[in-house]
């Protein structure tokens, strides 16, 4: 199981690095247009161009900056870890589903199967933390059984 880990760990860090390398991309176009702009007789088109590039910016700099700081919480996070009760880094395996419980990064298929990359804040996350494994609960009136903890 430290391989299946591994791998939805990895697929986390891939779907950061795209949202990251898609904020600074952003961020560049509307720097670049913003450049561009330049005075014209128009009356204030300029400055209007100027202030939505500026919202652009600002925009994809608050996207960016959520997005290292979900970097930050998996670098924290040990694939390799091994835990009987459910925390950040676990692979939770229920009747109802698979979890990995690190950022909400949606889900996944691996050989045939699907898991979830939620996060511990999330309201399934937090339903599942700190319980372990033939622990049973009820979310949006669905019974979960966890069956194994990774």
């Amino acid at each position: 199981m430290t391989s299946l880990k591994h791998q939805l760990h990895s697929f986390c860090l891939t779907y950061i690095h795209e949202r990251i390398t898609a904020a600074q991309a952003a961020i560049q176009t509307a720097q670049l247009s913003a450049n561009e702009e330049t005075k014209s007789s128009a009356g204030d088109k300029y400055e209007t161009g100027r202030a939505m590039a500026q919202l652009e910016i600002e925009k994809n700099t608050s996207h960016l900056v959520e997005a290292i700081k979900l970097k930050q919480v998996l670098d924290q996070i040990s694939a390799d870890q091994k835990t009987t009760t459910i925390q950040v880094g676990s692979l939770v395996i229920t009747n109802q589903g698979n979890f990995y419980i690190a950022i909400s990064a949606g889900q996944f298929l691996i050989d045939g199967k699907t898991y979830f990359a939620i996060s511990a804040a999330s309201p399934m996350g937090q339903k599942l933390t700190g319980l372990s494994v033939e622990t049973s609960f009820t979310f949006n009136k669905k019974e979960f059984l966890i069956t194994q903890v990774f």
